[in-house]
């Protein structure tokens, strides 16, 4: 486990709630094991597509360095997509990061070339974008190989969460966090089936 793991989390106006803060919260559940996820984007602060207004604590930029990002979904991601000048800003590199997407925001990953030819996973409205992009879209909760991982739908969060923290955390840790926020009275059977079906994407070291 690195001694320090930023999770960049990056939020743009029109943002999914659930996709950022299931995974702010969950994450930095293990802020005592190093790993500390902050919400990150272009500008102070960013719009939900509810018109929860949050003030932003990390610029777009900082993505580049974190050792994990996370993109959410948002109502205007296909706006985002074709505006070059705002994604020139990201560098990102699956080579020392984890780089994951949910819904929408898959299409951000494809269209910085971050999916090569693995399937991705997004939502039902989103699919006709990310197939005019050129990936093949998974009917599925999450898909995940390597340092890249996408997922389907707002609760999704909690997939792209449990990959990063058993990726960064590993097992014990990870069943730890999940438990203590999984509904009462399901706890053992919610935990097990989120880790059993992301560690069905990670290398055996994980």
């Amino acid at each position: 486990m690195s001694a320090s793991t930023r999770i960049a989390l990056l939020s743009f106006d029109g943002f999914n709630e659930l996709d950022s803060f299931i995974a702010l919260g969950l994450l930095n559940r293990l802020r005592p094991l190093g790993l500390h996820a902050e919400l990150c984007g272009p500008g102070h602060s960013v719009s939900s597509v509810n018109g929860v207004s949050v003030q932003l604590q990390r610029p777009l930029e900082w993505a580049n360095e974190a050792e994990v990002v996370l993109f959410g979904a948002g109502l205007y991601t296909r706006s985002l997509a074709q505006n070059s000048a705002l994604l020139d800003r990201l560098q990102l590199d699956p080579l020392r990061q984890l780089i994951g997407a949910q819904g929408s925001g898959s299409l951000l990953m494809a269209r910085l070339g971050l999916l090569g030819d693995q399937p991705a996973c997004t939502d039902a409205s989103s699919k006709p974008w990310l197939i005019e992009a050129g990936a093949r879209v998974l009917d599925e909760a999450f898909h995940a190989h390597g340092p890249i991982a996408t997922a389907s739908g707002g609760l999704a969060a909690q997939y792209l969460a449990t990959w990063v923290m058993l990726s960064k955390a590993g097992e014990a840790a990870t069943r730890d966090a999940l438990h203590d926020v999984a509904p009462a009275g399901e706890k053992d059977e919610y935990v097990a089936r989120l880790i059993k079906t992301v560690q069905a994407f990670l290398t055996p070291k994980n």
